[in-house]
């Protein structure tokens, strides 16, 4: 489905919630826009560069995956890039002093006391660049097989997918891990946590409209849209998304609206951004957190209903059609990954651990992993799954 149709506000329309108790519980009002524009003094205060810098980084990176003339140092010096170096054909990236690795489990809440996880979680990233490089790349013209690492193509003529020995495409990991690992991972549990929000003097400098240096907005503010742009940073016209517009979260949930089962959740995901932006004009941080609650629970349904689905995808390829069923279970393991960056509302804990996450793929990577994986173990993952995020295999499977 190219082509979202939120269901947005009324132009102008006040929404009403209660207010802290600090207020007396008075019922404050939120005047909202029909779309994410926002402006001070007739320019956008709106502005997320950063973002759409690393989505493009990112695409770029993934591509640099498939080209078996890619060393590990070229690839490596994509991922970790450092300003002014000439690692992608976009000389605006080259000049960019961001990087995508340096916001790979960084968040605030989930990593800033847990440096360790976040380090084995980038030497995740680091491993699948080394092992495409190593063991993908030097077998790209054989035939995969088990314990093998090469090529298989898809029935009728379709895609050829590179594997390692145990038929995963890590080119599909890294992708998919990366939806969790960055943006999922950032919007939730950085930009949207009150500990980045209301850190050091922005509430009392939002409140009084105090700016940042040269720039149209208030430090609160640019924190939102920052969590805003790693979904909708590459949309030609992020007043009238479109989705789809890049391979990571953009693209997954216009998939997960496109399923019936879960129509509507583009339009409350990004509604919720809407209003709790037009609460942070209005001072108004009950509501600002309201919306947050809603956003974090509805991004964490994404990876979790791909997952599930690519799971069942793969079963019902296994033994036909080797290389579409191992290509759907890649992404699936990528997807998997990324549930231990989601974030359960109103806690501090995603909806699986990364103990939870790591048993999940070590079971799908056991012995030649694809190759040997039953139909019984992915049922007994989805149905995991799915109970943990309260929707079932089937509606996710459509």
């Amino acid at each position: 489905m190219k082509k979202i149709v939120f269901s947005l506000f009324v132009a102008s329309a006040l929404f009403q919630s209660c207010s802290s108790d600090d207020d007396g519980g008075q019922t404050s009002q939120v005047e909202a826009p029909t779309t994410y524009t926002f402006l001070r003094d007739g320019n956008s205060s709106v502005s997320y560069s950063g973002q759409t810098t690393r989505i493009l980084m990112a695409e770029e990176l993934v591509a640099g995956l498939k080209v078996e003339t890619n060393t590990e140092e070229t690839l490596d010096a994509m991922f970790a890039h450092i300003e002014g170096a000439s690692d992608f054909s976009d000389a605006d990236l080259n000049a960019s002093d961001k990087s995508v690795r340096s916001k790979v489990a960084a968040s605030t809440d989930f990593f800033s006391a847990n440096t360790t996880e976040a380090n084995e979680i980038k030497a995740d990233f680091d491993g699948w660049i080394a092992s495409q490089v190593n063991d993908v790349f030097p077998n790209w013209s054989f035939t995969a097989a088990a314990g093998e690492a090469g090529a298989l193509q898809q029935a009728g003529g379709g895609t050829t997918r590179y594997l390692n020995a145990k038929g995963l495409e890590y080119n599909q990991a890294f992708a998919k891990g990366l939806i969790g690992g960055l943006m999922i991972d950032q919007i939730l549990n950085n930009y949207l946590s009150p500990a980045v929000l209301d850190a050091g003097t922005n509430i009392a400098d939002n409140d009084s409209e105090v700016l940042e240096e040269g720039k149209t907005y208030t430090s609160m503010e640019h924190k939102w849209d920052e969590a805003f742009g790693y979904l909708y940073g590459n949309e030609a016209d992020a007043a009238n998304p479109v989705l789809d517009v890049d391979q990571f979260l953009s693209e997954y949930l216009d998939r997960v609206e496109a399923d019936e089962d879960f129509a509507g959740i583009a339009s409350k995901i990004y509604n919720a951004f809407i209003l709790g932006r037009a609460a942070i004009v209005a001072n108004n941080y009950t509501v600002r957190d309201a919306q947050a609650e809603i956003i974090k629970e509805n991004i964490s349904v994404i990876p979790a209903v791909r997952a599930v689905y690519y799971l069942q995808s793969g079963k019902n390829n296994l033994g036909v059609d080797n290389a579409s069923a191992f290509h759907a279970l890649s992404e699936a393991y990528g997807f998997i990954y990324s549930l231990q960056f989601t974030r359960q509302p109103n806690s501090n804990s995603p909806y699986l651990t990364k103990t939870e996450v790591d048993a999940y793929l070590e079971e799908l990577m056991e012995g030649n992993g694809f190759w040997d994986v039953t139909t019984n173990t992915l049922d007994e993952i989805s149905d995991e799954i799915s109970a943990k995020f309260g929707f079932t295999t089937e509606e996710a499977s459509n």
